[in-house]
């Protein structure tokens, strides 16, 4: 049995023929097909680390904010106070009814769901907004991270580093000068 290479992912095999790519795929020491070795990379995945930090009532307070969100959810509450208020109406039969008209149990019930739903939701919510935090954090990290390398690989390249922050400025002027409304009216 021969040591085959694992197999490659075919949107990658359209990237052979990119020298800058050849040579990201040879970095690693082995030219497979893949542009990095996932042992060399620094990002973190923010749905681990979420997942980590996630405790059981916090997933609980997700899965019913989940369904709460959901059409089942409109479904099932469809019908249910639709039968409640068929019972309550004697339709079924007289002995049946427990909940007259203006149904003050249903509206309770409901009332008393509703906040133990809004609560489940800001738990939900809090709990976006942490990951969001996390996330901009891995970001600036990245960030960071990119930039120091690039200012490294611009050094040992003899790229001048205020040249390039020149162009990007002009880009980014040229960006707010396209994307931003004008104000006159355009000529006929």
């Amino acid at each position: 049995m021969t040591n085959m290479p694992p197999p490659v992912d075919p949107t990658l095999v359209a990237h052979r023929d990119c020298p800058a790519c050849q040579a990201l795929d040879a970095a690693d020491g082995v030219q497979d097909g893949r542009m990095f070795s996932p042992t060399n990379v620094h990002a973190k995945n923010v749905n681990i680390l979420v997942g980590l930090l996630s405790r059981a009532q916090d997933r609980a307070a997700d899965k019913v904010t989940n369904f709460a969100g959901s059409l089942k959810f409109v479904y099932i509450h469809s019908v249910w106070f639709g039968i409640w208020i068929l019972l309550n109406l004697g339709v079924l039969g007289a002995a049946l009814k427990f909940d007259p008209y203006p149904y003050g149990l249903l509206t309770m019930i409901v009332s008393l769901e509703a906040i133990f739903l809004s609560t489940f939701v800001m738990v939900s919510q809090n709990r976006q907004a942490q990951r969001a935090e996390l996330r901009s954090d891995m970001d600036f990290e990245n960030n960071l991270r990119a930039e120091i390398w690039a200012v490294h690989i611009g050094a040992k390249l003899g790229i001048d580093p205020a040249h390039v922050e020149d162009v990007v400025q002009d880009a980014l002027r040229q960006i707010a000068s396209e994307s931003s409304p004008t104000t006159s009216a355009p000529e006929s």
